[in-house]
């Protein structure tokens, strides 16, 4: 099928031909979607601060703890990603999500009852299952829930979802952990996902099912998974920026898992007297890893969201008169990134570093909203959900799949004879290094972007 014969055929499935959706009705369904990704996030991320106590009570190397966030939870993630997608090009996608949300909430809670290891990569694999159908069927929404012109906020606005699920994770996790253990933080973690997977499934329209003609031959000309690699891939701009997406989720995803570890080996002196600091001022003992948690849960957070939301901003500003925008500010924005991270992680003083943990999470949240838009506008309406979920599968497969264990392994290399404190510093230093290539490969696909779009 050629790409005109798809543009065609999914032209008749839009918002604009089916009932009208209010304005009102698309800010709650953009809000559902988003309390949605943050419960993604939340369940995906407390992992993270939990590590120490959860390698402590297991008996855990670093190297487990890097299959935990990533392969483990990764694998049929990545892999599930895709057929759910084909799936979600027919079907009804918020039943899709809502199903995947419950899925993903039960393994969480789960997380929570293990004993070991094994359980423990079995539960995070339960969590990636279910998280496997979130993404590419709500970005597919959200396309047909908004005008062209303001997708890349939109985008933005759903991608404030990492950041604030991962504030979240961070601050309730280490709080909950504090007071109650790892394993309350988990059940505290899963249950409300339950409740968001009713609601997207009662109250989150379908516009398939209002539209009122063609819609079976539209159907039936839905290209096959095949075709629509095949389109994707003879678009050079593409493939450069498909690169570069995942080289960036490669560095996000290896750095997160291990930030908190990271402070809890270099800082742990600092975090103490901070944390006592604090508890006799407000009369409550916070803990280390409360201090710490809600320190990174608020600054990163906060960091990431605004970075989110001013990409967005960005590329909705300069992106319709240039498209090339969509993906040369990402690459400024990687570029500028590195300097920032690399301080963060030699700075003596924990405020220090934490300070500049903020400006990096801002500046590396940046990329979110305008890459995605770049993508998508190469690509038809009925291939948007496997768009999405090829770039899901290529970032994960190397991004959550291997960042965090190879993170894991050269911490453990470097930590023999650095000590497990400097090898864990000079693991995150080497990684921030491959955002240079990043950088260069967002503005390769400039050169191509504008003819990609128009053919």
């Amino acid at each position: 099928m050629s790409a005109d014969t798809v543009d065609r055929a999914t032209s008749r499935v839009s918002p604009d031909d089916a009932k009208p959706m209010s304005a009102a009705y698309r800010r709650y369904a953009m809000s559902v979607l988003l309390l949605i990704a943050i419960m993604n996030y939340l369940d995906r991320n407390v992992i993270h601060i939990l590590a120490e106590p959860i390698k402590n009570d297991l008996g855990l190397a670093d190297w487990q703890l890097g299959l935990l966030s990533g392969l483990a939870f990764g694998l049929l993630y990545t892999f599930l990603g895709l057929p759910i997608a084909r799936l979600a090009e027919r079907k009804n996608r918020p039943v899709i999500i809502a199903c995947a949300t419950g899925i993903w909430s039960v393994f969480t809670v789960m997380c929570g009852f293990v004993q070991n290891f094994a359980q423990l990569a079995l539960a995070r694999v339960g969590v990636g299952v279910g998280e496997a159908g979130c993404t590419p069927p709500a970005h597919s929404l959200i396309m047909d829930y908004v005008e062209p012109e303001k997708r890349s906020s939109a985008l933005a606005f759903y991608g404030l979802g990492p950041p604030i699920g991962g504030l979240l994770g961070m601050a309730f996790g280490g709080l909950v952990a504090d007071a109650y253990g790892w394993r309350t933080a988990f059940w505290v973690a899963g249950a409300p996902g339950l409740a968001f997977a009713l609601l997207a499934a009662v109250t989150l329209a379908e516009p398939r099912k209002t539209i009122s003609a063609g819609i079976e031959k539209i159907k039936d000309n839905t290209p096959s998974l095949v075709a629509t690699v095949r389109l994707l891939a003879s678009k050079e701009s593409y493939r450069f920026m498909a690169a570069a997406q995942v080289l960036k989720v490669f560095i996000q995803l290896g750095y997160l898992p291990f930030l908190a570890s990271f402070y809890f080996r270099n800082h742990a002196d600092q975090l103490a007297t901070s944390a006592s600091a604090v508890g006799e001022k407000f009369g409550y003992d916070l803990g280390p890893i409360g201090l710490l948690g809600i320190s990174l849960g608020i600054l990163s957070g906060l960091g990431s969201a605004l970075g989110v939301l001013a990409g967005g901003a960005l590329a909705d500003r300069f992106g319709p008169s240039d498209p090339r925008c969509y993906v040369y500010i990402p690459a400024i924005a990687a570029i500028a990134g590195i300097p920032v991270f690399v301080g963060a992680m030699l700075a003596s003083s924990v405020g220090l570093s934490l300070a500049l943990i903020a400006v990096h999470a801002f500046i590396a949240s940046i990329w979110y909203g305008p890459a995605f838009a770049a993508a998508y506008s190469i690509s038809p309406g009925n291939m948007r959900a496997t768009n999405s979920a090829i770039l899901l599968f290529l970032s994960n497969l190397f991004g959550l799949g291997l960042a965090p264990l190879a993170v894991g392994i050269i911490s453990d290399v470097l930590g023999a004879s650095m000590g497990v404190g400097e090898g864990l510093r000079w693991a995150l230093i080497i990684l921030a290094m491959a955002g240079f290539l990043t950088a260069f490969l967002f503005w390769r696909s400039a050169r191509t972007l504008r003819e990609d779009i128009e053919s």
